[in-house]
């Protein structure tokens, strides 16, 4: 199925997403807007507004007028749209929660989207369900019944509790009061978690069949510490990205005066993972911004440098973006043009 068919489809709410055309940073404003004034959480007596909204659209697709660039741009952990049932179910304060979102990355990087890249965002929050893990990324004993999707053995993200329904946000505090209903995994997965990869990929390979490759920038930020520097560039140590792209992607943050750092301490998660085909023209390489930057990390609030940042990043990625097409092409695809 062709990308203009699925963005039709997500238009008409079968997808999840919400086509929006727009040429870059405004076309979040109603996100932070919604953020400030709260939760769509609803009051005693009423449905879950706010999981009825994540049901109707779970991300926002946000597009070029013109994809002009090889490159497409993932927000998965800016979601900002609470459940009400989730809400009431942890055992936590609306700001502890809030502790894992990556908040307002989507803003940071809205740039792209004028550059000529599409950009999608998911609108579920990472504490409710983390779209950069597997789907098998699971813990059974988080819920009340036996589980009635696959799940894989327990690795070490499920054992820490930072699995795809994660236990726990970032700084450890447990989530939930009680366990979960086993269906919770199965809606949540189809609701929200396989619409969003199904557009992310399909918008990959509507690029690669475009341009003969294409580049996730999977966009992120990371709590602040003493030994943590401004960017950390991860690429699963050159497996899931040319090094070419991330010599380029190195260059160009270094020139906009950012601190940068390869693999350490974050090297990419599951969507660096399973989009990073580099030999087959296909890179994947993650982003992280240090909060601190731009961030009041105790209230998350944007902080007075917010819209400087968001400059700085806009400039590197004009110039990451301009990268020659055919440096990212596989080897073959390479040596054709040059005949």
């Amino acid at each position: 199925m062709s990308l203009t068919r699925d963005f039709a489809t997500a238009r008409k709410g079968l997808i999840g997403g919400r086509l929006r055309w727009s040429t870059g940073f405004a076309g979040f404003e109603n996100r932070r807007r919604m953020t400030l004034k709260g939760a769509q959480t609803g009051k005693d007596g009423e449905g879950d507004l706010a999981l009825e909204s994540l049901h109707a659209r779970g991300f926002d697709l946000v597009l070029p007028q013109r994809q002009s660039v090889p490159f497409v741009f993932a927000s998965p952990h800016s979601g900002r749209v609470y459940p009400r049932g989730f809400t009431l179910a942890s055992r936590l304060s609306a700001l502890g929660l809030r502790r894992s979102e990556d908040a307002f990355v989507d803003e940071l990087f809205a740039s792209a989207v004028a550059l000529g890249a599409p950009m999608i965002a998911a609108r579920f929050p990472r504490a409710y369900l983390d779209a950069n893990r597997g789907p098998g990324e699971l813990d059974p004993a988080m819920f009340e019944d036996t589980l009635g999707v696959p799940v894989d053995p327990p690795g070490t993200r499920v054992n820490a509790g930072l699995g795809v329904i994660p236990r726990i946000v970032r700084d450890g505090a447990e989530i939930y009061r009680v366990k979960l209903p086993a269906r919770e995994a199965e809606e949540r997965l189809s609701r929200l978690y396989r619409p969003y990869h199904t557009m992310l990929a399909k918008m990959l390979e509507e690029t690669r069949a475009r341009f003969g490759c294409a580049v996730l920038i999977d966009c992120h930020s990371m709590p602040s510490a003493a030994a943590i520097p401004d960017i950390v560039l991860g690429d699963r140590y050159g497996m899931a990205a040319s090094h070419a792209l991330m010599r380029r992607a190195e260059h160009d943050f270094e020139r906009r005066g950012f601190t940068v750092a390869r693999n350490t301490p974050y090297a990419g998660g599951y969507s660096t993972h399973i989009y990073g085909r580099p030999m087959l023209g296909h890179h994947a390489l993650q982003i992280e911004i240090n909060r601190a930057l731009y961030l009041d990390e105790e209230r998350i609030e944007p902080n007075a440098r917010f819209s400087d940042v968001a400059h700085r990043i806009g400039e590197a990625l004009r110039e990451l973006t301009a990268i020659e097409p055919a440096l990212l092409r596989p080897t073959g695809a390479r040596a054709l043009a040059a005949e």
